[in-house]
């Protein structure tokens, strides 16, 4: 009947090879099912499989239909991305932007993907993350599988930048130009520059590493703004953020800085490796362009005294005296200048040709603007703002910024807006459980702050605040780095240039402001990509916090949804004007 009850001297040598085959094939694919059910391989793929349908979703309808489904609350959840965005930066991504121009750093510049080519997913943490390390240990150290690249520690571990130590990373506090670390590095400067008076508030470390110079300042009570771009030394500024340390990633390229003019009290390079004096200076220009009236320049390392590189040492020397910096003191290979509180002494006789801008140049456009080969005059901005006679720290954080009175009624409304968010941050504590002032929060975003005002009310807390101006807002952030704190310009359409999970809390008042176009009404974005943006940079059980109208806060909820967030509404603090609802939500840790 069947080949099983033949003897054994007459079955078919082929039916065995067809019978092995197939048990072969049957406990393939069961090894397979285990697999892919009860490991993490299953969910890789399944999430890459996720991945490569969004990414080949391109038709621009399909996205908005699906947009329009989650903004109604018709769609529930959004999908995960697959497990090698963990640190994807849209707009810093190296397979898209190794393409472009070298020139002048180009390529790596902020290079956004437009909406209809960004897969609409959630960055998922990596494997083994674990809530960070709390201030002001993180200084110190940070859990190793929070960001498990050691390629800067293999790197730069002889000059004290960082080591692997067990579970962690651990922070000596060294630098290339200062391996004995940056305390001591500080006390020297300290030597030649008002480090600990009061007098400098605000600075600027370009090309930082992973920032411990910014870090080890907070100690003097100067606020450093960090900034390195995405490179070879992977994750320098995401490093230095999950230190707690205000950071940013940035390159100095073709564009200005997202910097307001003459906002930096002090600017520092150790090591950065900035070609100051190329393309007829137009890097120290930008430098110039930056640093307050009386503020003070610090370059370590080339070309300052550096083998091999007299012409470009006595270049650099050159555009200084051009420009009639003062110079403090030349240290080794540190040399230390003073900016002039009057005006540049252009024009004069340089070998350089430099010239000063028309007083119709706006020094503080700074969004997308190209670098300028001409000096920004310190009369094209109105007031007194310049170090010794602006307000030292802490004083100058209450006193209304000279630049605030071109907007109307600009000292006024500085003042009210101040008072307004003594009284909500005070309501955000004791009647809305948002844990500001706890070592729980550290970093933290205002991505509306037109005077600071919000970051002003939690000076006393262990935080630091990013401020954020919108560029098609009312440009206040030159009264922000007046007050003493830090920000940039940015445009929310768009993708910020930070890492994945770094900030513990997110600030937005009235966020659909932040979509709209003012002359038409209509918006140049949508609700749906802005938040999940946001969940992008928050880290898990993180907390955001929005303000605005009730309409606009029941459909933020609805999105909240959507990413995995906890959402919960309330009601405005007592003595509040005006028809606002606050919608407090928490980050749940998810993983795939």
């Amino acid at each position: 009947m069947g080949h099983v009850n033949l003897p054994p001297s007459k079955r078919n040598p082929n039916q065995w090879r067809i019978l092995d085959f197939i048990s072969a094939m049957f406990f393939a694919l069961v090894f397979i099912f285990f697999l892919m059910v009860f490991t993490p391989l299953g969910d890789s793929l399944a999430a890459s499989g996720r991945q490569t349908l969004l990414m080949s979703a391109s038709d621009p309808q399909q996205r908005h239909r699906l947009v329009a489904a989650i903004e109604l609350g018709q769609q529930r959840s959004i999908e995960v991305c697959s497990t090698d965005a963990v640190d994807h930066m849209p707009c810093e991504d190296p397979r898209r932007n190794s393409q472009l121009s070298r020139e002048m750093n180009y390529y790596r510049e902020r290079h956004c993907p437009p909406p209809e080519d960004t897969p609409l997913c959630l960055i998922p943490p990596p494997t083994g993350y674990k809530v960070p390390v709390q201030w002001p240990e993180s200084l110190y150290k940070i859990w190793h599988s929070n960001m498990p690249h050691n390629k800067i520690a293999d790197r730069k571990g002889h000059q004290e930048w960082m080591k692997i130590e067990g579970p962690h990373f651990i922070f000596p506090g060294g630098g290339t130009m200062f391996p004995d670390g940056a305390v001591q590095y500080i006390e020297k400067l300290g030597q030649y520059i008002p480090i600990n008076s009061g007098v400098l508030r605000t600075a600027l470390d370009m090309g930082c590493g992973v920032a411990s110079f910014g870090g080890f300042l907070l100690a003097q009570n100067i606020l450093t703004m960090s900034f390195a771009p995405r490179d070879s030394h992977k994750s320098q500024i995401q490093f230095a953020l999950e230190r707690g340390i205000p950071a940013f990633s940035a390159m100095l390229g073709t564009r200005r800085l997202p910097f307001p003019a003459f906002g930096f009290d002090l600017v520092h390079c150790s090591r950065c490796l900035i070609p100051f004096t190329a393309y007829n200076a137009t890097y120290f220009i930008e430098v110039d362009r930056l640093l307050r009236p009386g503020g003070y320049l610090v370059i370590s390392g080339p070309p300052v005294q550096w083998p091999k590189q007299d012409k470009e040492w006595s270049d650099l020397q050159g555009v200084a005296r051009a420009l009639c910096y003062e110079l403090i003191a030349v240290d080794g290979n540190t040399v230390i200048w003073k900016k002039t509180v009057e005006d540049t002494c252009l024009p004069n006789n340089n070998e350089f040709g430099l010239e000063s801008c028309v007083d119709l140049d706006d020094p503080s456009s700074a969004w997308y603007f190209k670098l300028k080969k001409c000096v920004s005059r310190r009369s094209s901005i109105k007031g007194e703002y310049g170090i010794g006679t602006i307000p030292e720290w802490p004083g100058r954080l209450t006193a209304p910024s000279p630049r605030s009175t071109h907007l109307k009624n600009g000292a006024d409304v500085y003042e009210a807006d101040t008072k307004r968010w003594i009284r909500r941050v005070a309501h955000y504590k004791n009647s809305l459980n948002v844990k500001l002032g706890t070592p729980a929060i550290r970093n933290v975003m205002d991505m509306n702050a037109f005077f600071g005002g919000f970051a002003a009310a939690l000076i006393s807390g262990p935080v630091w605040v990013m401020n954020v101006v919108p560029d098609h807002k009312p440009s206040t952030l030159d009264v922000i780095f007046d007050r003493g704190l830090i920000g940039v310009y940015h445009d929310w359409c768009e993708p910020f240039s930070t890492y994945p999970r770094t900030y513990d809390l997110i600030h937005v008042s009235s966020i659909e402001s932040l979509l709209k176009d003012h002359a038409s009404g209509k918006n140049r974005c949508n609700l749906v990509d802005l938040m999940v943006e946001m969940d992008r940079i928050l880290r898990p059980e993180g907390t955001v916090v929005v303000r605005d109208t009730p309409e606009a806060i029941e459909r933020a909820a609805r999105v909240a949804g959507a990413v995995r967030w906890k959402p919960t509404i309330y009601d405005k603090e007592p003595k509040s004007h005006g028809r606002e609802k606050i919608l407090v939500a928490t980050k749940t840790f998810w993983k795939l």
